[in-house]
């Protein structure tokens, strides 16, 4: 009553100042007590240190890995006292996560503030804030719904956890509390466990570099896992380390040697199964249910046969055995140390294998590091998606399987306007082949060619589509591409592959069955999948299919019985880089697709080790494992495909000079219409070797077949004693097209005029690639004439004069009329004087 009648005595305005303090001292308390209601007692910190138990099996329930707190059982958890931690790792941690660690009470308040801005603008907090005594109140305190939220009510009672628990800890048990339970990846919780899963070692041995790239690790294990995205991993190291030495921990000379020094993976061995593939499915785990992953008691069902994994594991090792040490003393030992291997399924991308290394757990052979999710050149296992690019019917001017390509000495021009000379594997040449004989016996220039004809970047899209996106990425591709000129992984090569042998669409490599929680609840099943995109035409998936199956189609590069025939229908195409430091094979039956590499983590060259002899055993070895005991499947053949006679090697319709002829599939639409024109039968007057004429008698006129080859195989069917028919006497010459083309020399390229050598006798072969009809080629060099060749196959000398040059040819055709070819630009240079030197005694 005292307190009513004295508020009645004051003034309008103090009752209304005072009834505005009451309301917001109501308002205050009442959120206090709403905010801090429930929040756990410090006193629970201890039972927020018992790590979570969660279960990972195979497809038929098999355990592959359990994740346990305790150590003593196989866990990857040991806790260690802040002094056996180097203090470049606890710089690290705090540089990277909390600069003002040891300044503040538990809270930064500039982070609350910038979390505070964050709120108001978007309805969540996306961004930092939370401190290393925030990070360990709310792994370790809360539960996971609590810890799930992103609100700003969840950022203030973590808040008050951080500062009761700043009051009753000292910052060094606040650190070491953080450095212990942290999850740094790959089943490592604390530092002591990711310094042994990482580097095979204790946490006290650390290196200035692993400190940093560890620190790193804490904010997003799955992101920077330096086992899996090595590149990601090291440019997020080195912003610890500038963040270091920006903090003066240590000094910028020391930061950019730690950027310098060289990482060795390892781990300490622990029990486990198909190790690689567990740690990429709990990459997956970590990225989906990172809280109910923490909180333990996943119950995780794969993909993966475990005992299809281990006989692949075995048949990897026994053949990597094998060609390190080889029965015949005249072989050199391969020097191939690792490999990698991955088996799925072509419809529902199931992975069914996955073998990252040989041994997870050689530190020789950086054997933790999952060689089937690293980046390495393909070499020619990128040869098919050109091809496919080239068949595509909806194309302007589609490639056949018929299609007849020029396996010759042949420049090109890249979009760097430089000169580009492919060759083949042991340099040999084959001459006019198949567009099926050069998929299928892995010839590289008609691959260029092919490449050349349908556009790096059609190529590029239908295989990014297919799934290897790292291509797209790269914007500095060229035509060597389909030899293997960007990085690819295993893993995406092997989803790549599964267009050609399930009919063109497109699958996602899926690890993981189902999952459930600790309660049984299914949080996700993958059972059920759906057809994915169309990626190419289902006929020319069954073209590539038909051409990598075909035993006779690569008779010319692996001969019969090689390592792609597993003794039933099965696709396969091998790929080898320069110097041997890569080599491939990905193969499939209509039901598993293959993929294995065999290299070297460290990119050293192995000793003539290719596709075929590398690879491809561990391919033919595991495939017949893991088929052993299941019907025999074939391709099927899909509507809108037909089959026709045709001439080889031309691809066209036969005529009675045709001596070769063989069945081709087409995609309807896309048959020859075209009669050959290669095979002709010219009568040949045998008193002068020359062609007949009506002054000939009948008993010197002789009728023979000549293979007539275009122009730009002309040398090579020299080389090879073909024979040519005589200058003139082919009624129908064969041509590459009907364009005139400039042969020789190469564009863009350079010639030294030597000072040693007369001048004389420094001379320019120039040849030209003429149209049917042609009577007389004139060559025009910078726009004056140099001279007309009147005969096949249209040479010409030209002696070098110093200078840039634009070359040019014009063709008189029978008709009368005139066509010119495209110019090339070339150069010719002064070579560099010899150096002079003294005589030693």
């Amino acid at each position: 009553m005292k307190l009513a009648r004295w508020f009645r005595r004051q003034s309008r305005f103090r009752q209304v100042v005072l009834a505005f303090a009451a309301a917001v001292l109501f308002a205050v308390t009442a959120f206090s007590v709403w905010l801090l209601a429930g929040l756990p007692p410090i006193d629970q910190l201890q039972a927020g240190l018992a790590l979570p138990s969660s279960r990972i099996y195979d497809r038929n329930g098999r355990l592959l890995y359990e994740i346990i707190a305790d150590t003593e059982n196989g866990g990857l958890n040991t806790a260690i006292p802040l002094d056996d931690i180097p203090q470049h790792c606890r710089d690290a941690v705090i540089a990277i996560e909390d600069a003002n660690f040891y300044q503040h009470p538990g809270v930064d308040i500039e982070g609350i503030a910038r979390a505070l801005w964050i709120n108001l603008q978007g309805g969540e907090v996306l961004a930092g804030g939370s401190t290393i005594t925030q990070q360990v109140a709310r792994n370790l305190l809360m539960d996971p719904q609590q810890r799930a939220g992103r609100t700003l009510i969840r950022k203030l009672r973590e808040a008050v956890l951080a500062l009761r628990l700043g009051s009753a800890y000292s910052k060094d048990e606040v650190l070491a509390l953080y450095l212990n339970q942290s999850y740094f990846g790959n089943l490592a919780y604390g530092i002591e466990a990711a310094a042994g899963a990482y580097f095979g070692k204790g946490a006290a041995d650390l290196s200035l570099a692993e400190c940093a790239l560890l620190a790193g690790l804490v904010q997003a294990p799955a992101a920077y896992d330096p086992l899996s995205n090595l590149e990601a991993a090291t440019a997020r190291q080195e912003i610890v380390l500038d963040r270091m030495a920006a903090l003066a921990y240590i000094t910028p000379d020391q930061a950019e040697a730690a950027k310098a020094e060289g990482l060795q993976f390892a781990s300490v061995p622990f029990p486990i199964e198909a190790p690689h593939f567990v740690m990429a499915v709990l990459k997956q785990l970590e990225r989906d249910y990172p809280e109910q992953l923490l909180q333990g008691g996943l119950e995780v069902t794969t993909t993966l046969d475990l005992d299809w994994q281990n006989a692949a594991e075995s048949i990897m090792r026994s053949q990597l055995y094998a060609i390190n040490h080889p029965v015949d003393p005249r072989r050199a030992p391969a020097e191939a140390h690792n490999a990698a291997l991955v088996s799925l399924d072509p419809y529902t991308g199931q992975v069914l294998a996955m073998v990252g290394s040989p041994d997870y757990f050689d530190e020789a052979i950086d054997g933790a590091v999952n060689a089937a999710l690293a980046p390495r050149q393909p070499g020619s296992a990128l040869k098919p998606f050109t091809y496919a690019a080239a068949f595509d019917p909806a194309a302007a001017d589609p490639y056949t399987a018929a299609t007849m390509l020029l396996d010759v000495e042949t420049p090109f021009v890249t979009r760097r306007m430089e000169s580009y000379t492919p060759a083949n594997y042991a340099l040999v040449e084959h001459g006019p082949v198949s567009a099926r004989e050069a998929l299928a016996s892995s010839l590289n220039i008609p691959a260029v060619v092919a490449l050349d004809h349908v556009g790096v970047p059609a190529m590029v899209q239908l295989a990014s589509s297919a799934g290897l996106t790292t291509l797209a990425e790269n914007p500095n591709l060229d035509l060597a591409v389909t030899l293997g000129g960007g990085e690819v992984r295993l893993l995406d090569l092997v989803q790549a592959y599964s267009i050609f042998a399930n009919g063109g669409r497109r699958i996602e490599p899926q690890m993981v069955l189902e999952v459930r929680d600790a309660q049984g609840n299914v949080l996700f099943d993958g059972r059920s999948t759906r057809p994915g995109q169309q990626v190419i035409d289902e006929r020319v998936a069954f073209l590539i299919t038909d051409i990598l199956s075909d035993d006779a189609a690569r008779l010319m590069g692996f001969g019969r019985n090689s390592a792609l025939n597993i003794g039933r229908p099965a696709a396969a195409k091998t790929g080898t880089t320069t110097d041997f430091r890569d080599n491939w094979i990905v193969g499939y039956t209509p039901n598993l697709v293959t993929g294995v590499w065999v290299g070297n983590a460290d990119n050293t060259p192995m000793v003539s080790v290719t596709g075929i002899s590398g690879a491809g055993p561990i391919w033919n070895g595991t495939m017949r494992a893991l088929l052993l005991g299941q019907p025999q499947l074939s391709f099927s053949v899909p509507d809108g495909v037909s089959r026709v006679r045709v001439c080889v090697p031309s691809g066209d319709l036969p005529t009675p000079a045709c001596p070769l002829t063989r069945d081709e599939w087409f995609i309807d639409g896309t048959e020859p219409a075209a009669t050959d024109t290669i095979w002709q039968t010219i009568a040949i007057d045998t008193r002068t070797g020359l062609r007949a004429d009506e002054t000939t008698p009948d008993a010197d006129r002789v009728n023979r077949v000549y293979e007539v080859l275009p122009q730009e195989a002309r040398d090579w069917a020299l080389r090879n004693h073909i024979a040519q028919p005589p200058p003139g006497a082919a009624a129908r010459v064969a041509a590459a097209d009907d364009r005139l083309r400039l042969l020789e020399p190469d564009p863009y390229t350079s010639f030294e005029l030597s000072t040693v050598i007369p001048r004389d006798a420094q001379r320019l072969r120039l040849t030209a690639g003429a149209p049917a009809g042609t009577h007389a080629v004139t060559y025009v060099l910078d726009g004056a004439e140099l001279g007309t060749v009147t005969d096949e196959p249209w040479v010409l000398w030209w002696v070098l004069e110093l200078g840039d040059h634009t070359l040019a040819a014009h063709a008189m055709l029978a008709d009368g009329t005139t066509v010119e070819s495209e110019p090339i630009p070339f150069s010719v240079v002064r070579d560099a004087p010899p150096e002079s030197y003294t005589a030693g005694p």
